[in-house]
């Protein structure tokens, strides 16, 4: 078998990174011929080949090549990990009036990995990273109630200020799901055989008291609640790379196939493209593809969302004017401020506040959140992980899952990062699964594979999907239905040894 060893020109950058011992991460240089393509799961410029519990947390070789870039990534990682503070005048200070969550580690632990299922949703677990929507759910599109709430739910606050929603109001309940085919394979073999849980499946129901929500005009009774968990953050500088012509291209490919027709943005205008960038670019970030770019993507939207941080290109809160309105005629909050109803309406509704965090500091975190590289491929030499590819396309699995892409010709910020082939098994669309209950996520981006492999050693557990249902790869395919629900069916027909080689392909990816 393989074993994990350095590209030539990175073992002092690890070294330096990480300072990860070589028992951990092997032992000398290699032949880059040594090795086909796909074992550079994020490209030659792109891939790590580190397997430890910090292998979602290394920068591409790039940044330990340029002194500048280094010292970025350096100070980019500490502000995803420093919590924020309310308290003026103190180091990362800002937080609130309110806020989801009081740092980004606390949305993606392990430094990118998912999140991990729980059973209460409590924001002051560390395990918990999941975000509350609510929406409408008898309307078109699923809209969420966005007069009342922030598309990411607040159930955080700053005193005097008060939450939207209290937490102590909100019930998760991880409900059984019995499938058609009685959660059986084929040969009789019950799901996860072999586990605690084997034979059950399981999904997430919210429910949300209406003494909890702050606005008394809001009718809770009429809307839905839905949890998503937080997505992992490698790799995405390389997604972020792709060129929105492949992205469209693949669109129209899968639109004339007809089979597994993936879905461009959050919905679709008569060109295809992502109506939240007209004619300019096609989303391909978050569960809903809503976000088509780095610089608007997910992490520049969190680290300022998900505390309501103020920096200089958001000089303004993460508010809902109807939450400005209510807080300012509250008499505890007039009073806890020692100001009146306009000097509060005012202050939160401003859009020329002052930054409190610099333009350097974000743009530091952007060059890391950018630059974390991609675990590379691992035993792909094994012959059962070579059976378990093999399956793997006969299945269907690649008609969503597309292997491999390759990065533009000139990506300026990071060109390193320029002309990778990268094997992200993802086509970058949204698709209907046809899963039970599942949220605002009934179309929902192709997850990108690579990597995940590795959940367990970093993360602590496996589990998956949208909203975590899956524990594990098995029940991740045996949730797929809609449009993918051949390709499940093919699994299910597989004999027990057929599905544990597929599985050991996944992991090896």
């Amino acid at each position: 078998m393989k074993q994990y060893r350095l590209l030539t020109g990175v073992l002092a950058v690890i070294a330096m990174m990480t300072a990860c011992s070589d028992d951990e991460i092997g032992k000398g240089g290699i032949d880059p011929e040594e090795y086909a393509d796909e074992w550079y799961a994020g490209g030659v410029n792109g891939t790590v080949f580190n397997a430890t519990s910090k292998s979602y947390r290394q920068p591409v070789p790039a940044i330990g090549e340029d002194a500048v870039l280094h010292r970025q990534f350096m100070r980019g990682e500490d502000i995803f990990g420093r919590s924020f503070v309310a308290s003026e005048g103190q180091a990362f200070s800002g937080l609130g009036p309110v806020y989801i969550r009081k740092s980004c580690v606390a949305c993606h632990p392990s430094y990118g990995g998912r999140s991990q299922r729980v059973d209460k949703f409590d924001t002051s677990d560390s395990r918990n990273g999941y975000l509350l929507m609510i929406y409408d759910p008898n309307e078109p599109g699923l809209p969420l109630a966005t007069e009342y709430f922030t598309g990411m739910t607040q159930t955080r606050a700053v005193s005097p200020y008060k939450p939207p929603i209290e937490e102590s109001g909100i019930q998760l309940e991880w409900l059984q799901y019995v499938d058609e085919y009685n959660n059986k394979y084929e040969d009789g073999t019950p799901y996860s055989a072999g586990k605690e849980y084997a034979g059950t499946l399981i999904y997430p129901k919210i429910t949300i008291a209406q003494s909890a929500i702050l606005f008394e005009d809001f009718d809770m009774s009429k809307h839905a609640a839905c949890i998503e968990a937080t997505i992992g953050i490698y790799g995405t500088g390389l997604l972020d790379a792709i060129s929105d012509e492949d992205l469209r291209a693949q669109y129209a490919e899968e639109q004339a196939r007809g089979y597994c027709m993936g879905l461009i943005g959050a919905d679709i205008d008569e060109t295809g493209l992502n109506p939240y960038y007209p004619g300019v670019h096609p989303g391909r970030f978050t569960y809903l593809c809503t976000r088509a770019t780095l610089d608007n993507g997910p992490g520049s939207n969190a680290l300022w969302n998900i505390t309501n941080v103020i920096r200089p290109d958001r000089r303004y809160h993460y508010i809902t004017g109807r939450y400005a309105e209510v807080m300012s005629k509250d008499p505890d909050v007039q009073t806890g401020l020692g100001q009146t109803e306009q000097e509060i309406y005012s202050y939160l509704m401003s859009t020329e506040l002052e930054p409190e965090m610099t333009q350097e500091d974000y743009d530091a975190f952007m060059v890391w959140h950018r630059s974390l590289a991609v675990p590379a491929a691992r035993n792909l030499d094994d012959p059962v992980v070579q059976k378990g590819k093999e399956l793997f396309y006969e299945a269907g699995c690649t008609a969503c899952h597309r292997p491999s892409w390759t990065t533009r010709d000139n990506y300026k910020p990071l060109p390193a990062l320029s002309k990778q082939k990268i094997y992200p098994y993802t086509d970058l669309l949204r698709h209907d699964l046809g899963m039970i209950e599942p949220g605002r996520a009934q179309i929902c981006r192709t997850t990108p594979l690579w990597g995940r492999g590795l959940m367990l050693v970093n993360s602590g557990h496996t589990d998956m999907l949208h909203d975590l249902r899956a524990r594990n790869y098995e029940e991740a395919i045996v949730w797929h239905g809609g449009e993918a629900k051949e390709s499940k069916n093919n699994f299910r027909k597989m004999s027990k040894d057929e599905r544990e080689a597929l599985i050991k392909f996944l992991e090896a990816i």
